[in-house]
């Protein structure tokens, strides 16, 4: 080996190694050598001796052949691994975070080196570590095989151009630093110099489940989240909608005024008749309920709360937005008038609807604003829907689904006490109802949209566009538009009257789970099984915001009646809030065990409904969480969003919520065979 050929090697594997420092000092030396010897002078660093020495020779070399050998992955690995398990309890959480990224960046190093077996045993030797917290992302990576993988997989790539940031306590970074030392395990040294930033924090360490910030993906892709997040968005509600002619007007009513609009409800319209009936009643014993319960003192804390709020600014609609009929119109404007106020102290009634005889085959649910028809999505690719005022009739209080016999799913008369509509073939995986309920949107796994009438029980359109199974399809707030989500990783936005998609939002780096509408109609929120959630403006069909923080594939949103706030809930069970001007999340929610499946705001945007896959609903005050005392902001706390109250059921896991215009909440699932 020449001798400019050993410099350069040493320092090549010096800088690669992350040690700038060495690397500059033997860069001097060597500069400072080359000086002395021509200027005749005698040097303690001798560059004939250096070059010529066999035994220093050999021992680079060693260390060269050494960085082809796949076995060093795994020794430095299970070396760590096993000091990092056998720490003290109060810093192993904190060193365990290591641990993933350092072995998800092993695995694609291998790869990478061409040393396709031992990756593979590599990776199912440790895999079961990370499946709990990390299974999606492991089976992702179970796909990269061979070096080109890394380069074609958007989600390889992204890992390997982005670092984590880990928050950890001084005295753990100390430990890890010394152990790295003291072991010499600069492989795995290099590669946590290269992939981890460490956040270090003095005092104790956290707890694993206090911050949930405690690591997180920075680099080329936080850039972009964080150049993304500084364009400016307009998150009030609409100029001249209704609750702004409400909050004009001051048209509240009072308890005779509203006890005299539900009696004259019937008197509307022929066909809103039993509806209407149906939801007077429901809204007056809400209210009666109400007043048994807290009396005037409640009365008086839901308007200080409610006054405490700074209204929302009006903005400009920049869709054209559909005329409402006069006799919706004045629909609307009677249960905004009769709204009950609920707040910490004035909890909702919950009215819980049960699919029976489903046999695991429902995959979605859907209620109308008014909670007067439901719907389920099933496996065989049916809809049924259900009148609740044709059940009440029956003296039936069970929603029958898939069943063997005819005599269980049939009415007094012989008849199904269902509608049922055909035409998908595909399972049909969601379901929306327009506002006024006379339309329903579909989606499938036959990658198309289907709108069905309530009034004729047909199918009026089929919309094609998406290229895979359409996950999650949602009428906008003011109906005729609607948006819709797929396994292609895009968004993308339609309307009624025309079969080819309006916008196409692409960006997500996997699947888009689902799809939510901002109150005012001009941005609309999608959650990923890449753990972020977007803001897209409806307009232009640029993302506005991108929410960086959950760990699993996000499963459900909801936008709170002002705009100002949105909740996403996730697999595994955590709902986070954020705010939509700063893209920051305001407060992580944990309570729920299993996936949530479905989030939704009262009217007024006091309290937080969650439905989940652990067979409960909880309710959750918002309020207070947005309202933090100058002792809470010193000490940076933030996780103040507490549950009010959990509804258990049997063993019927939550598919469905929704808070009717009145503030009667509603809820959806099928009954399971519990678990032994």
């Amino acid at each position: 080996m020449d001798p400019e050929q050993l410099d350069e090697f040493v320092m090549g594997y010096l800088k690669k190694k992350g040690f700038n420092g060495a690397a500059k000092q033997l860069q001097e030396a060597l500069h400072n050598n080359n000086n002395n010897n021509g200027t005749g002078s005698s040097s303690s660093f001798n560059s004939t001796d250096y070059h010529n020495d066999p035994e220093l020779t050999k021992l680079i070399r060693s260390f060269s052949q050494s960085e082809n050998d796949p076995t060093r992955y795994r020794n430095g690995y299970s070396n760590l691994r096993s000091w990092a398990y056998n720490s003290l309890d109060l810093y192993k959480h904190e060193l365990l975070r290591v641990m993933y990224p350092v072995f998800i960046h092993c695995y694609m190093d291998l790869v990478g080196k061409g040393h396709t077996q031992e990756a593979r045993a590599f990776f199912n030797s440790f895999r079961k570590d990370h499946e709990m917290i990390h299974l999606r992302d492991l089976q992702k990576l179970e796909g990269v095989l061979v070096p080109s993988h890394l380069e074609e997989m958007e989600f390889a790539r992204s890992l390997r151009q982005s670092k984590v940031n880990i928050k950890i306590c001084q005295y753990s970074y100390d430990l890890l630093l010394q152990y790295l030392h003291r072991t010499e395990s600069t492989l795995m040294l290099g590669i946590i110099n290269e992939h981890i930033n460490f956040q270090v924090y003095s005092g104790q360490p956290n707890s694993s489940s206090d911050d949930i910030d405690a690591v997180t993906i920075v680099g080329s892709f936080q850039e972009t989240a964080d150049h993304v997040n500084q364009k400016e968005i307009q998150w009030g509600l609409l100029e001249d909608s209704l609750e702004d002619r409400l909050e004009k007007t001051g048209s509240l009513l009072t308890d005779s005024e509203k006890g005299q609009g539900e009696s004259k409800d019937g008197d509307v319209d022929d066909s809103n008749k039993k509806r209407s009936t149906e939801i007077g009643k429901q809204g007056s014993s809400l209210k009666k309920l109400k007043k048994d319960k807290a009396g005037n003192a409640t009365a008086k804390v839901a308007r200080q709360e409610t006054s405490t709020v700074s209204p929302a600014p009006r903005v400009k609609s920049e869709l054209a937005l559909p005329v409402m009929s006069t006799d919706v119109e004045e629909s609307i404007l009677e249960d905004l008038r009769n709204r009950v106020q609920l707040s910490s102290v004035a909890m909702p009634s919950v009215s819980f609807y049960t699919f029976v005889n489903t046999h695991n085959g429902l995959n979605c649910a859907s209620i109308s604003h008014d909670g007067s028809l439901v719907a389920g999505g099933f496996s065989d690719s049916s809809i049924k829907v259900w009148d609740m005022a044709k059940i009440g009739q029956a003296g039936s209080g069970t929603l029958q689904g898939e069943s063997d016999t005819n005599d269980q799913v049939a009415g007094p008369n012989g008849r199904r006490n269902y509608t049922l509509l055909l035409g998908h073939s595909g399972p049909v995986y969601s379901a929306t109802f327009s506002p006024p309920g006379d339309f329903l949107l579909s989606s499938s796994a036959d990658t198309t949209i289907r709108l069905w009438s309530t009034q004729l029980n047909a199918n009026l359109v089929c919309y094609k566009g998406h290229n895979y199974p359409v996950w999650d399809v949602q009428f906008s707030p003011f109906g005729h538009y609607f948006a819709s989500c797929s396994h292609d990783r895009t968004a993308r936005i339609w309307s009624m009257d025309r079969v080819q998609p309006l916008r196409i939002m692409a960006g997500h780096l996997s699947d888009v789970d689902c799809v939510q509408w901002h109150p005012n109609c001009n941005y609309i929120a999608t959650g990923s099984s890449d753990k972020t959630v977007r803001l897209w403006d409806v307009q232009t069909g640029e993302c506005v915001r991108i929410f960086i923080g959950h760990r699993s594939m996000v499963l459900s949103l909801a936008m709170s009646p002002d705009g100002r706030y949105m909740a996403s809930g996730d697999e595994d069970g955590t709902i986070m809030m954020w705010d939509l001007s700063t893209a920051r999340c305001i407060t992580p929610l944990m309570g729920h065990n299993s996936c949530v499946w479905s989030l939704s705001y009262s009217g007024e945007g006091s309290l937080l409904a969650s439905g989940s896959a652990d067979c409960t609903v909880k309710l959750w005050d918002v309020t207070s969480s947005t309202k933090l005392t100058k002792a809470e902001e010193k000490n940076g706390n933030s996780n103040r969003l507490r549950s009010l109250r959990t509804f258990p059921t049997k063993s019927t896991p939550v598919h469905a919520l929704r808070f009717s215009r009145r503030n009667l909440l509603f809820a959806a699932g099928a009954l399971s065979k519990p678990t032994s």
